[in-house]
């Protein structure tokens, strides 16, 4: 039933996973909560039921970048759309509400703050509203990464609108988040969809930073082609950053929440519309980044909580195509988050950004799949090799420490594993306390095994013990350490212990960067042709004011470059290519096609 819909106005032969299910409940009038990754899939959850369902579909959208995008995009599809911002002018609004009343249009975007102003879901109602969609839902929790107390006023949608269908969506939501989300917008028995996590098309790389600046542009460099974000901790970071990106030929912008709005505004234009490779930014930038063709999210610094360098590096490669997640970790970035999170005046929230400070410090220093500890935050696993990180792929700069463990998993065995890491530690590194001494522990043969390195050195060792399943803390034993099977293998001789780079360089201080190309990249069958076509979009683009990707995304192209389909009916067996981009587009870039075709 649905099919038809999909190939013409999507250009898509089938639906990806839950897309289908999340459709079907919005037809029948059910609520819905959909997690789903970023480049998942979800704006179709709602665009395609808009298309389908009497009345109007009335999207929230949390920034003005984002709704111009999305709007740019479903009339190039051609789907009525339009959405209601302050960054119109008022005879634009005056003919965007003629058009309303006149059932012109099937989908209106529009700001949490214009819902919140006195009166406007009276006139809401005077519409004939069939379906809300709630984008970026997150922000409607406080539990959430970007909370926004203007996403409150969504819990009226209900009493206003007692008989129309709800559907929440965003693209990282816990368990908690998911249950506020939920009752804020009072859905009633809505389908629940936890989409996985596992974003296959991205790399995940984490490497010791040195000297940062010389290690961003040496990868950007040895990219040319792709267009990428560099996320900094700071302002000062992101203006020094851009200078030494500039110094070398790098055609890069700023990005904070110190410039004035209509630079920012620019900038992501610029970016968007693939007139500069990279935007260089503080977290200020990235829920409005609808730019489907980046290759590349390098963080300088170390995100703030998993959640956000999830929804960070979530922006590359919404497209598909194989894309580049680059860390650079320092024991540096550690203190300057303690710096902010010593000032926070709210325990709890001392408590919270603690603990996501931890998740992320064990997620950079452990010498664990990255990807198997990112979806375990959301509560999702994996099993063994994932294939699309520099631990899995062995690119990882790794020292042997079979003898640390070994003192280590020596002092859990000869405590009868009945003491938590702290006082682990303190026998192997010879410490005089009144623990030890009330346990008889300055006896043992490993008292002071250890005295030769720091503590933190120690605690390393003990989480990458943890981290590659070789201790474990009882948790219903106060956390006691005890001791798995690989880790009696260890202690015995039977299996040798890695330790990161990072985890390494605590002790003796620094480490060097070993950049890499990025692996498993997607490539053309034809990259003559695929610049042309990207040329044709370009050119395409600009005379109709509109990012590139509107046009067709990299994976379109990509996929044109390689069928090199020459007539209406074969473009249409091109993924993304539907009836009405055909009707719109074919002229333009099947002559490029056959012209390329013939000359070579």
């Amino acid at each position: 039933m649905y099919e038809k819909y999909l190939k013409t106005y999507f250009g898509y032969d089938r639906f990806r996973e839950n897309q289908e299910d999340i459709i079907k409940a919005v037809m029948e009038g059910r609520d819905a909560f959909a997690s789903m990754p970023t480049g998942g899939g979800k704006s179709l959850c709602y665009q395609l039921p808009g298309i389908m369902k009497e009345g109007l579909t009335v999207v929230v959208s949390p920034l003005i970048a984002l709704m111009k995008d999305q709007v740019d995009e479903a009339s190039a599809r051609g789907i009525p759309a339009v959405f209601l911002n302050s960054s119109l002018e008022s005879d634009e609004t005056a003919e965007i509400y003629s058009r309303l009343y006149r059932n012109q249009i099937k989908l209106l975007y529009l700001s949490p703050e214009r819902l919140a102003v006195e009166g406007y879901l009276d006139r809401l109602r005077e519409l004939k509203v069939g379906f809300f969609a709630v984008d970026e839902a997150h922000c409607l929790s406080e539990w959430g990464h970007d909370f926004r107390p203007d996403y409150l006023v969504l819990s009226r949608l209900r009493e206003n609108f007692p008989g129309v269908p709800i559907a929440a969506f965003t693209a990282t939501a816990t368990a908690k988040v998911q249950q506020d989300i939920v009752r804020i917008l009072c859905l009633r028995n809505p389908l629940v969809v936890r989409a996985s996590f596992n974003r296959r098309e991205l790399s995940y790389h984490i490497r010791p930073k040195s000297e940062v600046l010389a290690q961003i542009s040496s990868y950007i460099k040895d990219h040319p082609r792709d267009a990428g974000i560099v996320y900094r901790l700071s302002r000062k970071d992101v203006e020094k950053t851009v200078a030494h990106l500039r110094n070398r030929g790098i055609r890069a912008l700023p990005y904070h929440a110190g410039m004035k709005g209509e630079e920012r505004t620019l900038h992501q234009e610029l970016f968007s519309n693939d007139e500069v490779q990279v935007i260089v930014a503080t977290n200020a930038f990235g829920m409005g980044v609808n730019k489907s063709n980046i290759r590349f999210v390098i963080h300088g610094d170390l995100p703030k909580s998993m959640e956000a360098y999830y929804q960070e590096t979530g922006r590359a490669g919404r497209d598909g195509l194989d894309s580049t997640c680059l860390l650079f970790y320092g024991s540096g970035d550690i203190v300057r988050q303690k710096y902010f999170i010593d000032r926070l005046e709210d325990p709890a929230e001392q408590r919270k950004s603690l603990d996501n400070l931890n998740r992320l410090v064990r997620l950079a220093t452990v010498n664990v799949c990255r990807r198997r500890q990112i979806l375990a935050h959301f509560g999702e696993e994996i099993e063994g090799n994932c294939g699309g990180c520099d631990v899995c792929n062995d690119t990882t700069e790794k020292a042997e420490a079979t003898v640390d463990a070994q003192k280590i998993l020596s002092a859990v065995i000869r405590t009868n594993e009945g003491f938590g890491i702290t006082h682990i530690i303190d026998i192997v590194c010879g410490a005089d306390t009144a623990k030890i001494r009330d346990n008889g522990h300055e006896d043992l043969k490993t008292y002071g095994v250890g005295k030769d390195k720091s503590k933190k050195w120690w605690r390393g060792i003990v989480d990458e013990l943890i981290g590659q399943e070789m201790l474990y803390q009882d948790s219903e034993r106060y956390n006691v350490l005890k001791l798995t099977d690989r880790g009696r293998k260890v202690l015995f001789g039977g299996e040798r212990f890695f330790i990161s780079d990072a985890t390494a360089s605590k002790e003796k201080g620094g480490g060097g960067v070993s950049l890499f190309p990025r692996t498993g990249s997607a490539e053309p069958a034809d990259e003559g042709l695929l610049l042309q076509l990207k040329e044709a979009r370009k050119a395409l683009a600009r005379e109709k004011r509109v990012p590139p990707y509107v046009i067709f995304s990299d994976k379109t192209l990509t996929e044109m470059a390689r069928l090199k389909p020459e007539t209406g009916t074969e473009m249409l067996e091109v993924s993304g290519v539907g009836e009405k981009k055909l009707e719109a587009y074919g002229e333009v870039f099947l002559p490029v096609i056959r012209e390329f075709t013939q000359s070579h």
